[in-house]
């Protein structure tokens, strides 16, 4: 229900005041707090960075006004997990978010840009593909204020990833960290803690990351919430052993004391469709005890990752790199097609991104047909287009259902993410295809579960694309429309916005967003980006600056 606000005289808790002038007012828009209450129609001012005014502010005046007549007004959204580290220092507009309201990139997913070994750096540097970037820092906080310094339209923070910390300590060796190795680990965390982490993350499908066993998190994660920071995982497996995997997380949220988060959450493959039940009533069983466990997932039922995750354990053991030295070994071709059990059916596999342009004419295939295509088995076909393009490749899965997705939409600790870069639909973009929820997971929440289906309200939506993961991550004057706190803010039509990224064409803008302010400074107006970077690193409650 929209009502409107009425105030008396000066009388206002939102501290307006007929004298006062501001930067800015966005007037007779509907307030959309980020609490999850009702909605209503009024007005909110702008100074500087900060959110100055909210109400009836009528007699005021301002020297920009903008007409939010049958508009949104939200706080900015918040991506619980994004791939943009590379994309924008490429290319700070952050193109394919902002259109949709995105104001904060949570970058880190079991892997961050720090802290680096110059062996690292080379690595970095060797594996760069279309992108190149002068590596310049060391730690992750060096690289944020990097970042910052280079200018973005987002703001940025980032969890430390677990996958780092054993390369920089232990390398790609699959076995338990000793005694020291886990001490410098932990080192490690406490600095990224200090510099403005907002956590410690892992991805357990991926080497190195999944080397780590449960003891290791723990003690990670201990060191993590000492500074409040939070634990958030890419779980082992999200398919046959989904409910054990949630099992680990929440020991681990248990015994470190710490919040926790499952990112992008799923249940993937038919057989496992099930389980998610399970999933979630594990989840609301741990919160129940007390423990802060949330998840987050993308608004579409097929996810993305490399082709590689469908190769035996063996072959992936030790990395990329490794793996595809294995792979180019004929005397192993008969081991490794003997031992391949494909978990998603290749014609369930879309290929999207392949680093070698001449392989390139084969992105929005389906394996199944390339494999007719080649005269090949699946498995031969991707071990071979694997060698060849001496990468993952990366893949769109067509693994969960539909109905899943409304429950999980459902769940009141459920926020949102990209699991992708931030894009532009132009110049070395173009060269690969992505997963749609690069452009479209947020508008499409809005568009096809709250217009469309009605699964849960609009307030509910902006609330868990808000307040709900900017107080999982203790952010400070984020995530809400309240006086005092800083000026991200976007509008939208509720009747319009709409994501337009398809499988088939992917680099689409969503559309319905007309304004966006990041820090009190205009980044989209009118529906175009006004090439602003205000983006500012985002800092962890236990930042310490020095």
């Amino acid at each position: 229900m929209i009502k409107r606000v009425l105030f008396a005289g000066c009388m206002i808790w939102f501290a307006a005041c007929s004298t006062t002038e501001y930067d800015l007012i966005i007037e007779n828009g509907r307030i959309l707090d980020g609490s999850g209450d009702p909605s209503y129609t009024g007005d909110l001012a702008i100074n500087a960075d900060t959110i100055a005014a909210i109400g009836d502010l009528s007699k005021a005046s301002a020297r920009n006004v903008i007409d939010a007549e049958g508009l949104a007004v939200a706080p900015g959204f918040i991506n619980m997990l994004s791939w943009a580290n590379v994309s924008l220092l490429h290319d700070g507009r952050s193109m394919s978010d902002i259109f949709q309201g995105v104001t904060l990139e949570v970058m880190g997913e079991g892997t961050s840009m720090g802290p680096l070994t110059s062996k690292m750096k080379l690595e970095m540097a060797d594996s760069q593909g279309d992108i190149k970037y002068n590596i310049s820092w060391s730690t992750l906080g060096e690289y944020l204020e990097n970042l910052e310094e280079n200018g973005v339209s987002t703001n940025i923070a980032s969890f430390v990833g677990n996958g780092t910390l054993r390369r920089y300590v232990v390398g790609f060796e699959n076995r338990p960290a000793t005694s020291e190795e886990l001490d410098q680990m932990k080192e490690l965390v406490h600095e990224a803690m200090r510099e403005g982490a907002v956590g410690i993350s892992s991805s357990l499908l991926y080497a190195p990351s999944a080397y780590a066993d449960t003891n290791e998190l723990i003690e990670l994660a201990k060191v993590a919430s000492e500074y409040e920071g939070m634990y958030i995982s890419h779980i082992r497996d999200e398919g046959d052993s989904l409910l054990e995997s949630i099992d680990e997380l929440i020991t681990i949220a248990r015994e470190a004391n710490i919040r926790s988060e499952v990112y992008h959450l799923k249940a993937s493959g038919e057989s496992n469709w099930a389980k998610l039940d399970t999933a979630i009533t594990k989840i609301q069983q741990a919160r129940d005890e007390g423990l802060a466990i949330t998840a987050d997932m993308y608004n579409y039922p097929a996810s993305s990752t490399g082709l590689h995750v469908q190769l035996p354990d063996w072959v992936r053991d030790g990395g990329i790199e490794a793996m595809i030295e294995r792979l180019a070994n004929t005397s192993y071709r008969d081991s490794i097609l003997s031992d391949i059990e494909f978990s998603h059916t290749p014609d369930k596999i879309l290929l999207v991104g392949f680093e070698n342009p001449d392989l390139r004419i084969h992105q929005g295939k389906y394996l199944s047909d390339l494999s007719e295509e080649l005269e090949k088995s699946p498995e031969e076909a991707m071990i071979d287009l694997i060698v060849e393009d001496d990468s993952r490749i990366q893949v769109v899965y067509f693994s969960m259902s539909e109905e899943n997705m409304v429950k999980k939409v459902q769940q009141p600790w459920m926020s949102f993410c990209s699991d992708a870069g931030s894009y532009a639909p132009e110049g070395v973009f173009l060269n690969y295809s992505t997963h749609p929820r690069a452009y479209g997971s947020f508008a499409r929440l809005l568009a096809k579960y709250v217009r469309e289906d009605q699964v849960i309200s609009l307030e509910e939506a902006v609330r868990k694309l808000t307040s709900l993961p900017a107080e999982n991550l203790r952010l400070e004057k984020r995530g809400s429309l309240k006086v005092g706190h800083f000026a991200d803010v976007v509008v939208f039509d509720p009747e319009t916005i709409q994501d337009n990224a398809t499988f088939e064409d992917p680099h689409q803008l969503a559309t319905g967003v007309e304004h966006v302010w990041v820090n009190g400074v205009q980044v989209l107006k009118d529906g175009g980006h006004t090439g602003a970077m205000p983006g500012r690193v985002v800092r962890g409650p236990g930042y310490q600056p020095l």
